[in-house]
């Protein structure tokens, strides 16, 4: 059997600000009425309890103590407690719903459906079971489904930021739905694998990505040397010899003999006689040996290998200054292969360079040993004749890639956002294949849920009467309002009411007060509830009802509730509550000495005014309510306590803001008493009692302002009237000593011997 313990706290949850269980406040009983006018928080708790039957969660912050274990209002969704709230979202929900409607059915169970109702338990059992794989199913599809979106988000996110750029550019708004539409295509291709990249022409591609457009590059123009040709020639010059009449002392004296050279050429070409050194006659003999010695073959041929050197030193100056593209100057994917070219050429032509310095260093020793046979020890260096062709395939390229930029740059794009599907093809898929196993197993879980369905309801219309009910509410409507005009009339969905017959309208508050809590009341019969174990809140069932109705809703509801396992009644109905409370004070055992042990517990709403706003609280029931037999004692204790707290603390309205009404109640009860043949208003009565016109007239002004019936108001009113408070109050109380000095001597006699013994006794209820 489920139980409400206690409510530990109410936080912002109406005038409840925040709301603590007081220690020294027993738990509910069975059997509990809370009293408190309007405005106290009666509705506020109800609809608590109510969303603990709906299984919602409550404004605010909410904590219930059920069967011992304390339960936040965030989980009302996942506790399923038996119980039934009757209150006004009950009666609009259910009974008089807007826009119209019938009531719903009461099912109960006939003798004869005792087999088909074990059947029905028995589908209801596997319908459970079915429901949880239905509810699982669910889960695991929204979950995929969650999983997947994810999953397409995640990558488009990534191709986006991999391949975004400046100006324009598809992959600037690449999205999950173009990830999705790409990924399915290849899919159904089944060509991802031709898609994948390797890490090579992936970073070659984002180099292609990233690029900014440049100008073209010339070609370069260069021949290499014929390095066969060359050394063909000069081998025959190193093998070559002079013929001439030789003289020993220049033979194998190179520098000697060219420096001799070059001066009888000197001297010929000046016809000089003597010599131009030393200024000595030049002997004949020696000019002669001289010319013979260098004969022109001999010039002839130092010419010839003066004029190869300086062929071949401009073949190296041709190589050495050879100006080459900087890589900078090419696309960046491109310097790989630029580079490698580059390598090559350069190598070739240092290579060259080699070759032709010692062409020429060769060449220049043979003009030292002219009239000697040089063996040629040089060989042609082993390049690649198409190196520079290569280097010039490359800057081709790049120079293509100028006139084809942006198709080159999408097309490289287009290739990398492909390798990152392809890359993650498998996982698409593989997530895509869950969702639609998901929902094949959604739908097999849904059709089992549905053909399960099917099958309770055509038991529940076998075995489900709700005629019976129908038949007991028009008895109860009979009996309450003392007439069968209004008939409750069953139709497929329900009830629907009737007046003489016809679909009843204009009903009266009475009226439908009384059909609204005997349905209620009926309901707790149906067959989806169990009363014995079940908690039931009643929220002022009798709200507008006249006397004699007042005592026949009090009947059905002790007859109806009686066996519940919980009960809470909430009124400010003081005749409703003096009911309530004599039927409690006779329950078995509520005589018990031990309050913790009695079946009943008796409590009350105080909204008191704290920092400007209502605060409600839940205590226990002032003894005076619970003693006597009207309320008369209660409000004069009320206004009684709270004149001598001003007087001794200094306390204000502010603190008592409710005690206008109770001053109201307490003169109008008063005046009724002392003047019952006296006609007319409070007014009326108070002209014609013998007291200070001045206090009269200021009693009536301040209980006229503040006082709104049964109802707190919000505190709306002139701070300068509310000073008033604490000496209008006394006024009053002056007032009724001067009227009835011994009544008044003994209602004060009353509240200071009730005032000794509730400090004296521990809190109880």
């Amino acid at each position: 059997m489920s139980r409400i313990d206690s409510i530990p706290r109410l936080q912002d949850c109406g005038v409840f600000r925040d709301f603590k269980w007081p220690s020294n406040l027993l738990e509910f009983g069975r059997y509990n009425v809370i009293y408190g006018w309007n405005g106290t928080g009666k509705t506020t708790l109800s609809r608590i309890l109510r969303c603990l039957e709906k299984r919602t969660k409550p404004g605010g912050h909410v904590t219930l103590k059920l069967d011992g274990q304390e339960v936040s209002g965030e989980k009302f969704q996942t506790r399923e407690v038996p119980i039934r709230v009757f209150n006004r979202d009950f009666v609009n929900e259910n009974v008089f719903p807007v826009g119209g409607g019938d009531l719903p059915p009461i099912f109960v169970l006939g003798a004869e459906s005792v087999e088909k109702q074990k059947e029905l338990e028995r589908l209801k059992g596997e319908r459970a079971t079915a429901q949880s794989r239905l509810e699982s199913a669910r889960s695991t599809k929204q979950r995929a489904e969650k999983d997947f979106g994810q999953f397409c988000i995640d990558q488009a996110k990534l191709i986006k930021e991999t391949l975004r750029s400046s100006g324009q550019n598809p992959y600037n708004n690449y999205d999950k739905s173009d990830f999705c539409e790409e990924a399915e295509k290849m899919a159904a291709a089944g060509d991802g694998t031709a898609h994948r990249l390797s890490d090579e022409e992936r970073e070659k591609l984002l180099t292609q990505h990233r690029a900014t457009p440049k100008p073209k590059v010339q070609e370069v123009s260069y021949t290499l040397p014929d390095f066969d040709a060359i050394l063909k020639k000069l081998s025959g010059l190193l093998t070559e010899t002079v013929v001439s009449a030789l003289m020993e002392a220049l033979k194998d004296d190179h520098p000697l003999s060219e420096w001799i050279r070059q001066g009888l050429t000197l001297h010929r070409e000046r016809q000089a006689k003597r010599c131009l050194f030393c200024e000595q006659q030049l002997p004949e003999e020696r000019l002669a040996r001289l010319e013979a010695h260098f004969s022109d073959q001999y010039e002839a041929f130092v010419k010839k290998i003066d004029s190869s050197i300086v062929e071949l030193e401009e073949m190296g100056r041709q190589a050495a200054q050879l100006r080459l593209p900087n890589k900078a100057e090419l696309y960046d994917d491109l310097e790989p292969e630029f580079q490698t070219a580059e390598t090559g050429l350069r190598e070739t032509l240092k290579a060259a360079q080699s070759f032709l310095e010692a062409a020429v260093q060769a060449l220049t020793e043979k003009k030292r040993r002219l009239f000697e046979h040089v063996n040629p020890e040089l060989q042609a260096p082993a390049v690649d004749a198409e190196v520079v062709e290569k280097l010039n395939a490359v800057i081709r390229k790049h120079n293509q890639a100028c006139d084809d930029f942006q198709k080159r740059v999408g097309e490289a794009r287009k290739r990398l956002a492909r390798g990152m599907i392809a890359a993650e093809l498998e996982e698409f898929v593989r997530r895509r294949d869950a969702i639609e196993h998901a929902k094949a197993a959604l739908q097999a879980a849904e059709q089992e849920v549905k053909r399960l369905d099917d099958e309770i309801a055509r038991l529940e219309r076998e075995i489900i009467e709700h005629r019976q009910p129908a038949e007991e509410l028009n008895e109860d409507l009979c009996k309450y309002l003392g007439h069968s005009e209004l008939q409750l009339q069953i139709k497929e969905t329900g009830y629907t009411i009737t007046r003489g017959g016809v679909p009843a309208n204009a009903l009266s508050e009475g009226e439908m007060t009384a059909i609204a809590l005997l349905y209620f009341l009926k309901a707790l019969e149906d067959k989806g509830f169990d009363l014995e174990n079940g908690i039931v809140v009643l929220d002022d069932p009798v709200s507008s009802l006249d006397a004699s109705a007042l005592y026949m809703a009090y009947g059905f509801i002790r007859q109806r509730v009686e066996k519940a396992g919980q009960v809470f009644i909430f009124t400010h109905n003081f005749t409703f509550f003096r009911q309530v409370r004599n039927w409690f004070h006779h329950l078995p055992g509520q005589n018990k000495k031990d309050a913790s042990k009695r079946p009943a517990r008796f409590y009350m709403l105080e909204c008191l005014l704290s920092h400007g706003q209502r605060c409600a609280s839940i205590r226990r029931l002032d003894p005076l309510l619970e003693e006597f037999e009207s309320e008369y004692q209660y409000v004069f204790a009320c206004i009684y306590r709270a004149v001598s707290a001003a007087t001794s603390a200094g306390a204000s309205l502010e603190e008592h803001y409710h005690l206008p009404n109770m001053a109201r109640r307490l003169l109008e009860a008063f005046l009724a008493f002392r003047q019952p043949a006296t006609p007319g208003d409070l007014w009326q009565k108070m002209k014609a009692a013998t007291f200070e016109q001045a206090k009269k007239t200021r009693i009536l002004r301040f209980l006229h302002t503040y006082s709104h019936g049964d109802a707190i108001g919000d505190p709306q009113h002139d701070p300068s009237l509310l000073a008033e408070a604490g000496s209008v109050l006394r006024d009053l109380l002056e007032f009724i000593e001067s009227q009835d000095k011994v009544h008044y001597d003994h209602m004060v006699k009353l509240v200071t011997a009730e005032a000794v013994d509730d400090n004296d006794s521990p809190a109880s209820a």
